[in-house]
C-alpha cells in the first residue's frame, strides 16, 4: 500500500533525493541541506499546532510505500502565502491606445507586477518519483491534499492557488527569463530560480521593472510561453482543472507559468468527500461489493494518514465505510472510528 503522512526529521535523506530528482524550476525544493531541514522543522511545528485559522503554516507530506518503507513522492500545502516573504506575480491585463482623430484603436497586453494572492492558501511541492508514475498514484498524490484540507478547513484560506511550472529547456533556461535577463538582470535563470527556492526574494523588488511591461515588446519566444506549462506539468494542470481550478491571468515572474485558483468549498474533491464511521470487514465481502477505488483518510493532524484502495466499500443504507483490516491498520483506525473518503 501507499500511505500519505506528515514528513518527519527521519525523511531528510529521501527529501534531498527528491529535491535532486525534481530538477530546475521546482523552486519549492531547493537542493540545500539547511533549507530542506528548515522545511521539515517548519512542517513538524505546523502539524503540532492547535489553531483554527490560516497563518504562516506549511504542511509537507510524503508518500510512503508501506511494504518497502521507501518515500516515493511529496506534496504540500502552504496555509497562507506572502505573510512573511512577499509573493510576487505578473498579472496579464490589457490597455487601450485610442485616437479618434487618427482613427487608431489598439488593444495591448501588459504584465503588471502584483501581490494579489497574499494570504491565500497554496498547494505545492507535488513530485512523484519516476519509477512510481503508474496507475492512480499520481492522481492520489495530487488529490490527497484535499482530504486534509476538507477535514481541517479552518486552517486554510477561502482561496486556494497552485503555481504551475512554466516552459524551460533541459538546461533549465526559460525563454521568458532570457528576455528579462537581457534587459534588467545579469544572472542566469537557474541561479534566480535557486535564490527564490532559498527564500531570497529581495532582488525581485530591487531589479524587477516597476512599471507594466508591454507584451508586444518581448521577444517572440518569450511571448509564446506566457501562461503555458512545462510538458511534465501538463498532467498535473489537467487534474487541477478537473477539480475546478482556473487560470485568471496570473503568471510566474521568472518562467511565466500560470497560477491557477479555486475557492476552497468549490474544489470537487472537497465538495464530494464524505465523513462516516468505519466498519472493519472481511476482504472477500468488500471485494464483492466494491469496484471503485476510494481515497480514504483518518481525522488526525499530526497523525494524519491517507491511502487509496479498492478494499473499501461505502454502505449507503447504514452510512458506514467498510474497510479491510489492512486499510484500517495503515490509517491507524479502529472499529467505529470516523474516516473521510471520496471516489478516486
Amino acid at each position: 500500500m501507499q500511505v500519505l503522512r506528515p514528513i518527519t526529521t527521519a525523511d531528510f535523506a529521501a527529501l534531498k533525493q527528491i529535491a535532486i530528482e525534481s530538477g530546475h524550476g521546482f523552486t519549492s525544493l531547493p537542493v540545500d541541506d539547511e533549507q530542506l531541514k528548515e522545511k521539515i522543522d517548519r512542517a513538524e511545528k505546523s502539524f503540532a499546532k492547535n489553531i483554527n485559522q490560516p497563518l504562516d503554516e506549511s504542511y509537507l507530506f510524503v508518500l510512503e510505500d508501506s511494504e518497502t518503507g521507501e518515500v516515493i513522492g511529496t506534496t504540500a500545502i502552504e496555509a497562507a502565502v506572502g505573510l512573511s516573504v512577499p509573493l510576487y506575480h505578473y498579472h496579464l491585463g490589457k490597455t487601450v491606445h485610442h485616437s479618434p482623430t487618427l482613427n487608431v484603436y489598439n488593444t495591448v497586453d501588459i504584465l503588471s507586477m502584483c501581490n494579489d494572492y497574499t494570504g491565500c492558501s497554496e498547494i505545492c511541492t507535488l513530485f512523484l518519483r519516476e519509477n512510481s508514475r503508474k496507475g492512480l498514484t499520481g492522481r492520489f498524490l495530487s488529490r490527497s491534499r484535499f482530504l486534509f484540507m476538507a477535514q481541517h478547513s479552518e486552517r486554510f484560506a477561502d482561496t486556494v492557488i497552485a503555481e504551475m511550472r512554466g516552459v524551460s529547456d533541459e538546461d533549465g533556461h526559460s525563454p521568458f527569463w532570457q528576455w528579462l535577463q537581457e534587459h534588467f538582470f545579469s544572472i542566469e535563470f537557474p541561479q534566480a530560480d535557486h535564490l527564490v527556492g532559498l527564500g531570497d526574494k529581495v532582488f525581485i523588488s530591487e531589479l524587477m521593472p516597476k512599471y507594466p511591461i508591454y507584451v508586444n515588446l518581448l521577444s517572440k519566444k518569450a511571448q509564446a510561453v506566457i501562461g503555458h506549462v512545462h510538458d511534465k506539468t501538463k498532467p498535473a494542470l489537467k487534474l487541477l482543472e478537473k477539480e475546478g481550478f482556473e487560470h485568471r491571468g496570473y503568471v510566474d515572474l521568472f518562467d511565466a507559468g500560470p497560477t491557477v485558483e479555486a475557492k476552497l468549498g468549490n474544489i470537487r474533491s472537497i465538495r464530494e468527500s464524505q465523513v462516516c464511521p468505519i466498519t472493519i470487514g472481511e476482504l472477500e465481502h468488500i471485494s464483492q461489493h466494491s469496484s471503485d477505488t476510494l481515497a480514504v483518510c483518518n481525522q488526525g493532524v499530526s497523525g494524519f494518514r491517507a491511502t487509496f484502495t479498492q478494499h473499501a466499500h461505502y454502505n449507503h443504507a447504514k452510512h458506514t465505510l467498510v474497510i479491510s483490516q489492512e486499510v484500517a491498520d495503515a490509517l491507524n483506525l479502529s472499529q467505529g472510528d470516523a474516516a473521510r473518503f471520496f471516489r478516486l
